[in-house]
């Protein structure tokens, strides 16, 4: 025989172009778990590779913002944090925020930054965003490990007391909610960006301003009692119901919102799966526009 005749079970992988709107392509995502790996690893040693302080970076950020936030808030507005240090308050504010605008800062660019990848060889796609929320958990590790070490420091000298419940249990729930709906809205962000240079212009601003309707410095009940009249961005706005949970887990301060989270879950559940449908199908074609 000239001709070597093979079945369609002896092929070990298949490349079709995906007609289905509604494929989300998990299955070959893990498939290439590898390489999620890889691109992992590639995400956080190349981040401050060439840089002077190197991870020490990590650190330096959320410390000034917590202190910048204490002097501001606290001190010169007179905003009262509880029984709570206002430094230790607004340094747990700070480190679940910093997690959540890591995985929207950095997958908001997934098009523009990767398109020479992209247009060379084929993998999925949807690896370089996952790649980069999974890296950013490292960074919040090491930011967790600091807030710890003042948690630590406040107990020894008399500022708070520990008082471990049930709810810190759940504390994991929350940062892979952040980091789900980070995913989802730079997932959307990224599909717009392919079409619409300037909205990535707008990603930087628009972050700033949502954190200060995100309870980041203050607790969520001063602004229904101080601004009526702008509760309501506080009501709709997911963010602001999981940094209040996070603090109330990690330093009994606040309340939780049952109402509120089951709110927050679904807009995660809803943004998650509405980006990754944009996602797959501008994947497609992006590259006639990037």
């Amino acid at each position: 025989m000239n001709k070597t005749e093979f079945s369609d079970e002896e092929w070990l992988f298949e490349i079709a172009p995906k007609n289905n709107f509604f494929s989300l392509n998990l299955k070959e995502v893990w498939r290439y778990r590898d390489l999620l790996m890889l691109f992992v690893k590639r995400d956080i040693v190349t981040v401050y590779k060439q840089t002077i302080l190197g991870p020490l970076w990590y650190l330096i950020q959320p410390l000034f913002t917590s202190i910048i936030f204490t002097i501001i808030f606290n001190n010169v507005a007179g905003i009262k944090t509880g029984e709570t240090p206002a430094f230790l308050f607004n340094l747990g504010g700070v480190m679940v925020w910093n997690y959540f605008t890591s995985c929207l800062n950095d997958t908001s660019d997934t098009f523009k930054k990767n398109a020479s990848i992209f247009g060379k060889v084929y993998f999925p796609r949807l690896i370089v965003p996952l790649s980069i929320v999974i890296s950013n958990l490292v960074k919040f590790g090491i930011q967790f490990l600091i807030f710890i070490a003042f948690y630590i420091y406040y107990f020894m000298i008399g500022k708070v007391t520990f008082q471990f419940t049930t709810a810190t249990l759940f504390f994991p729930i929350l940062v892979a909610i952040m980091g789900i709906l980070g995913l989802g809205l730079g997932m959307i962000i990224s599909s717009l960006v392919t079409k619409y240079r300037d909205l990535s212009f707008l990603v930087g601003f628009g972050v700033q301003l949502l954190m200060y309707v995100s309870a980041v410095m203050y607790p969520m009940v001063l602004l229904k009692e101080k601004l009526p009249t702008f509760g309501w961005l506080i009501e709709y706005n997911p963010l602001a119901y999981v940094i209040e949970t996070a603090r109330y887990m990690l330093l009994n301060e606040g309340s939780i919102s049952v109402s509120g989270l089951l709110y927050t879950v679904v807009v995660t559940i809803v943004v998650f799966f509405v980006g990754l449908l944009i996602f797959n199908k501008t994947e497609k074609s992006f590259i006639d526009t990037v």
